[in-house]
């Protein structure tokens, strides 16, 4: 003897059972969402953007008004050695005896004591270390050799 609607009631139940043992588990992803992080980014981008131009700005001061006059931008100074050996000052040619007061006289007051050398590539060595030497009795600071690149050279 069944018991009246437990015919039905099987075939319900055992088609409920099924449905549940058939559906997968839940696995949790190990994977984390980019999406916030995105946006902090490019919030704090924004931010450093705006605020960039600000820090550059520095503080607003009044300066004080100096009673000296304005020097003057001071002139190079170039000597210059040919390839037949003569010195020239500012296109001037002078003798290498006269080179050391020369310069000296043309340095006084100045701030920066910088001469520029020009040497022609065929110069013994020893001739250009002779006007080095001048112009470091002189009272030079600094000496920088004047030089041409390749292409400008294949110009000529």
């Amino acid at each position: 003897m069944q018991a009246a609607g437990s015919e039905g009631g099987g075939a319900h139940a055992a088609a409920t059972y099924r449905g549940l043992r058939s559906r997968r588990p839940v696995s949790t992803l190990g994977e984390i969402n980019v999406t916030p992080l995105v946006d902090v980014v490019l919030v704090l981008l924004l931010v450093f953007m705006v605020t960039a131009p600000m820090m550059s700005r520095g503080i607003d001061v009044s300066l004080p008004v100096a009673n000296q006059p304005q020097t003057e931008s001071e002139t190079r100074i170039i000597v210059s050695i040919n390839a037949q050996e003569r010195i020239f000052v500012e296109d001037r040619p002078i003798n290498l005896q006269l080179l050391e007061d020369t310069v000296r006289g043309m340095m006084e007051g100045r701030v920066h004591k910088v001469v520029y050398l020009r040497a022609d590539e065929t110069l013994r060595y020893g001739r250009v270390i002779a006007v080095v030497d001048k112009l470091k009795n002189a009272g030079v600071d600094q000496i920088g050799f004047a030089y041409s690149l390749p292409e400008e050279k294949a110009r000529r």
